[in-house]
Parts: structure tokens; C-alpha cells; sequence
């Protein structure tokens, strides 16, 4: 089972948010079913570095007053600006039972429809939705692209490579990724355009002055 550990302190309801944040702290409210909420903080940048590792899809351990409690990051709040994390919601889980979730997908390998002929990687999915006990659960699933070989092929889900604990509740042929072929230069037909419409209106313009003369000598005589 993939763990990711963070210790964690129970917040003072004396102290403000911003001045908890001012000293490198992020805001945490951890609940779940039947179970008591707790706000807690845990230093801004070890939570950083456990979400890259975690994700959304893996379980986090945190360790309060010498407890455990097994979590998943259920949301995230950011700055509008900054981008910084605001405060973040952490769901209990009971390793025993199934959870549904969705776990990213990791694009890996060389696809040789796009080293050699060029070709632009599409991905329609990037995540997979699974149902599996919460200890089971992965970070990332990985797509092997090296079977993208020309343009014509395809990887579905039923491609991915997904442990047994996983029941996967994507369609099986769902297209996950594919290679579109690159777009052939234009021809310049916009000046070509351009000249025939010059062309046509000074055609235009030389038939108005004959007619113009022609009715100028009609009129003389």
C-alpha cells in the first residue's frame, strides 16, 4: 500500500488563520463519517511535498499526538492570485473498505508516430475512475504510448495495464490516447486569391472606362 506520512497539530481557535499562515502553516479540517471534525495545521511547505506524492488517490497518514489517521485529500482551496494553497479538507478512510475515486494516468514510453512522423499526442482521458479498498489505491496508473506506432492506432482503456484490486468503472473501450497526424503547410493561395480578385476588378474598372467612351462618342454624335 502506498502511504504518504505528514504530522499535523490541532489548531488553536485562538489564533487567526492569516497569522498562522504568515508563519509557514496550512490550514487543515480532517472529518468523515461518524467521525469527530478536527482543524488542524501542519507546516505549509511538508504538506507540499506529501500532496505531490499523495495526489488525491493516495492515502495520507497523518500523525497527531502519536495517532495515525489515514486520510485523503478531498479538497483544495488556492489563492486567486498566488496559486498558494488556502486550506485544505482531508476525508477519513477505512483501509478495509472501498472508496471510488479516480486515479491519475501517467503517459510513459515513445511513440513513434510522433518522434518520427511528427505526430501530436491527444489524450482524451487523464485520470481513471476506480472503486477498490481504500488501501489498494494508487497515485497514478501508467499508459504505455510506445504502441502508438503510426497514426490508425489507438490505446483504450482496456490497454491499461490496472491491478486486480482495481475494478475500473470506464467503459473498457473508451479511447484514452491517439496520435493526429501534423497539419501540411498551406499553400499560398491567399496572394494567388488576391491577384485574381485585383485582376478581376481592374477588368471591371478597364470595362467601365470602355463603356464610359462608348457612350461619351454616342452622346457626341
Amino acid at each position: 500500500m502506498e502511504t504518504v506520512k505528514l504530522k499535523v497539530e490541532k489548531r488553536d481557535s485562538a489564533i487567526k488563520a492569516k497569522d498562522y499562515k504568515k508563519n509557514g502553516k496550512i490550514l487543515l479540517e480532517y472529518y468523515g463519517k461518524g467521525i469527530e471534525n478536527i482543524s488542524m495545521i501542519a507546516d505549509y511547505q511538508e504538506f507540499r511535498r506529501a500532496f505531490a506524492k499523495s495526489g488525491k488517490s493516495t492515502v495520507m497518514e497523518l500523525e497527531l499526538d502519536g495517532k495515525s489517521l489515514n486520510v485523503l485529500v478531498h479538497d483544495v482551496d488556492y489563492h486567486p492570485v498566488t496559486d498558494k494553497y488556502i486550506m485544505i479538507d482531508v476525508i477519513h478512510v477505512d483501509l478495509n473498505k472501498e472508496v471510488t475515486t479516480k486515479i491519475p494516468l501517467e503517459f510513459v514510453g515513445t511513440s513513434l508516430a510522433v518522434k518520427e512522423a511528427q505526430g501530436t499526442l491527444m489524450t482524451s482521458l487523464e485520470a481513471l475512475e476506480v472503486k477498490c479498498l481504500a488501501k489498494d489505491l494508487l497515485h497514478s496508473l501508467e499508459v504505455d504510448i510506445s504502441g502508438l506506432v503510426d497514426f490508425s492506432c489507438v490505446i483504450k482503456v482496456a490497454d491499461i495495464k490496472v491491478p486486480e484490486a482495481l475494478t475500473v468503472l470506464v467503459d473498457a473501450d473508451e479511447v484514452v490516447a491517439t496520435v493526429i497526424a501534423p497539419k501540411e503547410e498551406e499553400e499560398e493561395e491567399a496572394p494567388v486569391a488576391a491577384e485574381g480578385e485585383d485582376g478581376e476588378a481592374a477588368e471591371g474598372a478597364e470595362g467601365e472606362g470602355e463603356g464610359g467612351e462608348e457612350k461619351k462618342e454616342e452622346g457626341g454624335a
